[in-house]
């Protein structure tokens, strides 16, 4: 089944071996030190240094720019999609569910951004997608608006202590996406 396994750091590992993963895409602050999963192919995992913030000019703090976003749209679309992409930041709520609706529409653009973020919220009620990936991706995926609204829709997503990995399916369970 194709599909994003969105995590919190501290249980990547777990998830790479429950879900088969051997794909990963890490969204951590620059120089932020961790241990990828032995069972992720090196050459298969992309770290990207930003900040979870959702504004430029913090200081020594990084926003995602378009730069970042152009990244994680690239190493979706080389993902083999034969195992689940793991995803993962420091908590598993805004960063990396943003860019796990990025990397969803990279490999499937003509599913429908609003049923996307709604299978998202199904499958975590905590997740507050990073507004500034949404937004940057919504542009470079030329969502034309639609991201961006369906992620408003769903809105803030419930308090959470970071330790809710989820999975998020590709398509809904009537389709099928061939590659």
């Amino acid at each position: 089944m194709a599909g994003i396994v969105v995590s919190p750091l501290g249980r990547i590992a777990e998830m790479a071996v429950r879900h088969g993963c051997r794909e990963m895409l890490s969204l951590v602050a620059r120089g932020q030190d961790f241990h990828r999963p032995g069972v992720i192919d090196a050459t298969k995992h992309l770290t990207i240094g930003v900040n979870d913030i959702s504004f430029a000019g913090t200081g020594d703090l990084i926003a995602p720019q378009e730069a970042h976003v152009a990244q994680i749209i690239d190493f979706a679309r080389k993902w083999d999609r034969s195992r689940p992409l793991l995803v993962h930041c420091w908590m598993g709520i805004s960063r990396s569910p943003a860019a796990a609706l990025i990397a969803a529409l990279a490999v499937a653009p003509d599913q429908d951004d609003e049923a996307l973020v709604k299978r998202l919220r199904l499958a975590s009620p905590f997740a507050t997608p990073n507004t500034r990936i949404i937004e940057i991706g919504d542009e470079a995926l030329s969502r034309q608006g639609r991201l961006v609204a369906a992620v408003r829709a769903i809105g803030r997503g419930a308090d959470a202590d970071g330790n809710a990995p989820f999975f998020l399916r590709l398509l809904p369970e009537n389709e099928r996406y061939a590659p």
